[in-house]
């Protein structure tokens, strides 16, 4: 039996297994791109020549105050610190100094962060240079600029409402409920009031009680999708006048600097996107081994989640999941831990549709899988007891996930099983004719 060994990441390290390669159906992994070489010219270049947009330096003008915002430590994979400071250099010869600028960190619902956390994001040199501000979601002095064709009432951060300009930068990715993340998502969650986000998070539901998700609300999905037109109509409220957004290769490494307007831009990104990330499968296998490809995409099992779609689309209903999650900060959010106390997905789609939370939603969204596949994750054995009460079963190590999964395919009878690796499952979408 000729084996096969595949390494995993998990937090800033990696596991490995060797796997009988007979019954390897396919390592299912983005597609090849040519990778930036130089990042600093690439994006002068996206800077100067935009999508459907005058060049940023004649976009901003002197007198005006500029916020630019900027992705949270949750999305480190965006890398913008290596071009985050280009945008404030040309925002700088469009005429507008540093003291007039401002970054607003799109924290969404998130934690405020540390002040390593803002360098993190950031830059030293643009922290030291630009004002930065924590968005807080749940603030006293929001604005409201008006309410979206869904009722939304779009409640927005004060630095950015007050600004002469607003100026979003990011990363795309596909999103599990929104198609896509990215462009509007800076603005509709990324700083955004607490009940804006829920009330249009709350779109991802099916209308009836017992349908539960809203296939209108799911991965790779921008048309007709209500939760994306929702969060369009919001950003338009604010009407960004530039978008800066990176694409990243399968090895993380930037593929393309997408920049001009806010949605036309970013609607080019996704297509990059999908040239990376979205790859034909031969078909749904009955065990999935998937990894965000470790930190800081499972920093906790709520960012982690993002594994478990993209893994379930490439599993055979009612298969087996293994995943890898060091999850350091286990219990973040609080709401997300919190949520799994339901004993009946009914009961718990009762309880969301009540009190709609995107932790919530979420968290709804792996209990479903749970209830239907068995779900093993290696992670930290301090996580254990957390771990337990989301369904899933925790293991130290992919070797004993892979033993317990070995077992559990012996006493079904499946001797020709067959499995899918994903080693970047949280950039990966299997496409399946």
């Amino acid at each position: 039996m000729a084996l096969k060994t595949f390494k995993f990441g998990i937090g800033e390290g990696y596991q490995e297994i060797s796997l009988p390669e007979e019954h390897i159906l396919q390592v299912i992994e983005g597609n090849e791109v040519p990778k930036l070489d130089d990042v600093q010219a690439a994006t002068i270049e996206a800077l100067r020549n935009p999508i459907n947009s005058k060049p940023l330096q004649e976009v901003v003008s002197k007198g005006e105050k500029v916020a630019v915002i900027v992705s949270d430590i949750t999305r480190g994979w965006i890398r913008t610190p290596e071009f985050l400071k280009y945008v404030i250099d040309e925002i700088n010869l469009g005429g507008v100094p540093d003291e007039d600028i401002c970054i607003v960190i799109a924290q969404g619902t998130h934690r405020a962060q540390t002040r390593e956390e803002d360098i993190a994001v950031c830059g030293k040199e643009v922290a030291d240079r630009i004002k930065i501000y924590q968005h807080d979601c749940l603030a006293e002095d929001l604005v409201h600029v008006g309410d979206t064709s869904r009722g939304t009432p779009v409640w927005i951060d004060k630095h950015v409402a007050d600004a002469d300009k607003v100026i979003i930068t990011g990363g795309i990715t596909v999103h599990l409920m929104a198609g896509f993340g990215g462009g509007r998502k800076s603005i509709l969650p990324g700083v955004a009031g607490d009940e804006t986000i829920q009330k249009n998070h709350a779109l991802a539901l099916a209308d009836e009680v017992g349908s539960g998700i809203s296939q209108e609300t799911r991965t790779t999905l921008i048309d007709h999708n209500r939760l994306n037109d929702d969060m369009c109509e919001a950003a338009a409220l604010v009407n960004p006048c530039f978008l800066v957004n990176s694409v990243m290769d399968t090895n993380g490494d930037f593929a393309r600097i997408v920049a001009g307007h806010w949605y036309d831009a970013w609607l080019e990104g996704t297509k990059e996107v999908m040239k990376i990330q979205g790859v034909k499968v031969k078909g749904q296998a009955d065990v999935v081994i998937a990894s965000p490809g470790g930190f800081p995409k499972d920093i906790n099992l709520y960012q982690g989640s993002k594994t478990y779609d993209t893994a379930e689309m490439a599993l055979k209903p009612g298969g087996i999941v293994i995943s890898l999650l060091e999850a350091r900060e286990i219990n973040d959010p609080p709401e997300y831990m919190q949520s799994f106390h339901f004993n009946d997905v009914i009961e718990m789609e009762k309880a969301v549709r009540n009190k709609f939370t995107i932790p919530f939603f979420i968290a709804y969204r792996l209990f479903l899988l749970c209830q239907n596949s068995t779900v093993y994750i290696v992670t930290r054995k301090e996580n254990f007891d957390t771990v337990k009460k989301t369904g899933q079963i925790p293991v130290e190590t992919l070797e004993e996930a892979w033993s317990l999964a070995q077992k559990q395919l012996a006493e079904r009878g499946l001797k020709d099983y067959t499995v899918n690796i994903m080693q970047h499952a949280a950039n990966t979408v299997p496409m399946i004719d």
